[in-house]
């Protein structure tokens, strides 16, 4: 008699109890389980099983409007680097140099050639080996040899997507469903006006999940924008596949939290709704009748989160002779806001290494997080 196979992964045993946990309807749906959180093993399986295979946003296309504009990016080790070609075009090619594997470009900017900080070499902007110091003395070289491997680049609704998998359905297929959910509000036209890179010391799901749900922003945001925030009208439905979503009302503390007078898209109560969208695994977007702002997470590690922030206005405001004005006054409340939000995820993580720490249930009012969750167990458990 042949004896069971006994796994040794210990993720195993924490998908496992995820996915039990998922299996509960959501009206009895409980929190993710605190290894989900604090696992290394877990960690390492969302690295192969998810990053390695998704689509993931690296930033706005408006960012990179002129030839040579670049930014930078990173997917499980694997430096990337997207550029906008001399022929307009945007390209994501490999971030590392193949002579001796130095990461060529670091952040973001813009560059007329790509060349290697360790040895000189030069790439054009395409990828294709420009030039090679002195390498013409040896007879095996051959520069027409040599161009950095390419990346899966698509976009979708003005936001850039790369992934390694030259399998994974087009980035417009997966998000099918949510394009006529928000293709009133016009997002490709946003413009993007501000950016900036931060490290918090959380589990990168703890604030993917912060962003997803707005039951905590009467506590948690009760001095910024919790007062403004109409819980009892909010609709959380159903996620699918590939994001998660809800909407919120909020009154006009901001100008720009509604629509412009010029903006004829929206109508009704269109012109004062916000959407709250998740796409997974990383790129969490509040988009606004006037604005937007997003966060896009990298893991680094159980305990830190790397995280891009960027936001900006409706082309109508940006029109707007008060847009700088405008801008001002919304990247102030967002620094507020996230400065409330860093005390709460940080302060969760730290609960969930606690040895009596314990999952409770779900408001109605965090579905979000109950889809995100299967998303993850579905996932993993493939």
């Amino acid at each position: 008699m042949a004896t069971p196979s006994i796994s040794l992964d210990p993720a195993d045993d924490v998908i496992r109890r995820l996915s039990e946990n998922c299996a509960r309807p959501f009206e009895n749906a409980l929190a993710m389980p605190p290894d989900v959180y604090t696992s290394s093993d877990f960690l390492a399986r969302e690295q192969r099983d998810i990053f390695r295979r998704e689509w993931l946003c690296v930033g706005r296309a408006s960012a990179l409007a002129e030839p040579g504009d670049y930014l930078t990016a990173d997917i499980d080790g694997q430096p990337i680097a997207v550029l906008r070609s001399e022929d307009g075009t945007l390209r994501a090619v490999s971030n590392v140099c193949l002579h001796r594997m130095s990461v060529l470009l670091t952040g973001r900017g813009n560059v007329r050639r790509i060349s290697c900080p360790y040895h000189g070499w030069t790439y054009r902007l395409d990828g294709a080996l420009n030039g090679a110091p002195m390498m013409d003395r040896q007879p095996g070289f051959c520069k027409e040899s040599y161009a950095l491997p390419s990346v899966r680049c698509e976009t979708w609704q003005g936001w850039i997507y790369v992934t390694l998998d030259p399998a994974a359905p087009p980035v417009s297929a997966q998000l099918a469903e949510l394009t006529p959910l928000i293709e009133r509000y016009g997002m490709t036209s946003y413009i993007e006006t501000f950016y900036e890179e931060h490290v918090w010391d959380t589990n990168w799901k703890i604030l993917a999940e912060n962003f997803m749900e707005s039951y905590h922003l009467p506590m948690l945001h009760r001095a910024t924008v919790g007062p403004h925030s109409k819980l009892e009208e909010m609709e959380c439905p159903p996620g699918r596949s590939a994001f998660n979503y809800h909407w919120i009302t909020k009154e006009a503390s901001l100008p720009i939290g509604n629509a412009h007078p010029d903006n004829t898209r929206l109508q009704g109560h269109w012109r004062k709704t916000t959407a709250l969208l998740s796409i997974y695994p990383t790129h969490l977007i509040t988009l606004t009748p006037g604005y937007f702002w997003y966060l896009v997470l990298q893991p680094l590690g159980v305990n830190r989160v790397g995280i891009c922030f960027g936001g900006g206005l409706a082309p109508e405001f940006i029109e707007d002779p008060r847009a700088a004005e405008y801008m001002a006054t919304l990247k102030q409340l967002l620094d507020e806001v996230n400065a409330e939000d860093r005390r709460g995820v940080e302060s969760v993580f730290r609960g969930v290494r606690a040895p009596l720490a314990k999952p409770g249930h779900l408001s109605h009012l965090e579905r979000p997080n109950y889809d995100f969750a299967r998303y993850l167990a579905g996932r993993l458990s493939a």
